[in-house]
């Protein structure tokens, strides 16, 4: 009875096993290019970053006494390049330069200005270099919503891949080899020790990863978790809100403004309502906002952005994801009204939800922003995937008959035990992440009704 026992145990989960590797491979199919695309472009960021920076960042000056005030910069940026300024960026540490970005009839121009001399170092079209390029095949392939929608289902199917990798690939019985590669193998064996256990390895960065990137993802992120995360604009006492939300504070694919925020109204200006902010009597202006931007504790680096028509406000910023500082936890965004200097909003790290303050620390985080340890374990995470994608080719490759047109998908277990259950769990995906599910239903859908029931796609595809 026992070993009968054992022997239907055993029978059952050989079919669960065949079943993960099936999933496994289907999803691998549609995942690697995805995945291999993401990578080295999030590499080409992280060190476009490094070295050149994204807003002119990086840019070097001498000190020479005292800085100049912040107007009289604006004066000769507006010389050397006419338009209306929409943001003064100060620097990190006195040998870096002043940028402003100005609003043009072509689009936003940034100038790094030396604010010692006065002297304009450097002037380009914001959003149009190389780290732009990337970002844009990052995020949607150059191919608008499209891409969006298609790195989505790769993100979504990316989970399948780690849960059916880490089912297939989890220490049994004691069984420990899975951790460290059997370097001593050869062929194909080699190849599937290797991915196995850098896959094992990777599996909690990658699941981060994914999560992170699918919360700016346009339907997961966009339709289902960032509106049920954003900050309450209702916890801003009797405060007029404007009609636009802080995503109009963004400028192309790179985002500007946390993303707890982004679909929270702005307030306004033009009322007595806020708190103290800027002293009675002193002009409100460029000037005295980066006053009141250091008197609140943000030295170095922050932004500051102009009031942009008759209700718009003075906007105070820092933020990590946009390369501000190292720390989240400083996130800092301050409202003040253009008219009376008062502070309409002061929201901090501490005033986001719990999803708002996951989303605050993993974005930095997956952009490599968090510090030099950050960039390191990123780039050795990007090569891992890589790795990862290509070995899977490699082992379908060697997997696959010679000179045989056949797709050589893992066979079917003879049997599909509790398939109830697993439309139940697609049902779940579906919910979740929706365009992933849906994906996933519809292969599952194929698998089960067509393939089993159509005698040459069934070989072609085996």
């Amino acid at each position: 009875m026992t070993t009968e026992t054992n022997g239907g145990a055993n029978a059952l989960s050989q079919k669960f096993y065949m079943s993960a590797w099936r999933w496994h491979f289907y999803a691998g199919l549609y995942v690697i290019p995805f995945m291999i695309t993401l990578a080295v472009t999030g590499l080409m960021m992280m060190y476009i970053n490094l070295f050149d920076g994204r807003d002119g960042e990086k840019i070097t000056v001498t000190p020479t006494g005292e800085a100049m005030a912040a107007s009289k910069l604006s004066d000769a940026v507006l010389t050397a390049q006419p338009g209306t300024i929409a943001e003064w960026i100060g620097p990190k540490s006195p040998d870096l330069a002043t940028v402003f970005r100005v609003k043009t009839e072509t689009g936003n121009r940034m100038v790094a200005i030396d604010q010692y001399s006065g002297e304009i170092i450097e002037t380009w079209d914001r959003r149009a270099g190389w780290y732009d390029f990337a970002d844009n095949i990052h995020s949607d392939l150059l191919i608008g919503t499209t891409g969006d929608r298609l790195i989505e289902i790769a993100a979504g199917l990316g989970l399948v891949l780690v849960t059916t990798g880490l089912y297939m690939w989890w220490p049994r019985g004691g069984d420990t080899s899975i951790l460290i590669p059997n370097l001593r193998a050869r062929g194909r064996s080699l190849w599937k020790s290797l991915h196995g256990s850098i896959g094992f390895w990777m599996s909690i960065l990658m699941v981060v990863f994914l999560l992170s990137g699918l919360s700016w993802a346009g339907v997961w992120g966009g339709k289902f978790v960032q509106p049920w995360s954003s900050f309450p604009a209702a916890k801003w006492d009797n405060v007029p809100l404007s009609d636009a939300t802080h995503a109009s504070m963004n400028h192309g694919h790179t985002n500007d403004v946390p993303w707890a925020l982004e679909q929270t109204p702005m307030p306004a200006s033009g009322s007595d309502a806020g708190q103290f902010g800027i002293p009675e009597g002193t002009p409100v202006n460029i000037d005295s906002l980066i006053a009141l931007g250091q008197s609140l504790g943000l030295p170095g680096r922050f932004r500051v952005a102009y009031p942009g028509g008759e209700t718009g406000v003075w906007t105070i910023n820092r933020d990590s994801m946009s390369s501000d500082s190292t720390d989240p936890f400083s996130d800092t965004t301050i409202h003040v009204d253009q008219y009376t200097g008062k502070i309409l909003a002061d929201v901090r790290f501490a005033d986001y939800s719990a999803m708002g303050k996951t989303m605050a620390v993993s974005v930095p985080f997956h952009m490599g922003l968090m510090g030099l340890w950050n960039l390191a374990l990123n780039t050795l995470f990007c090569l891992s995937v890589i790795f990862i994608s290509l070995s899977g080719v490699v082992i379908w490759v060697k997997r696959r008959p010679a000179r045989a047109a056949r797709l050589a998908a893992p066979p079917p277990p003879a049997q599909m035990p509790h398939w109830k259950g697993a439309v139940l769990v697609g049902l779940f995906l579906s919910l979740a992440f929706p365009l992933a599910g849906l994906t996933f239903l519809g292969v599952f859908a194929f698998d089960l009704l067509i393939l089993n029931n159509i005698a040459p796609l069934r070989r072609a595809l085996s």
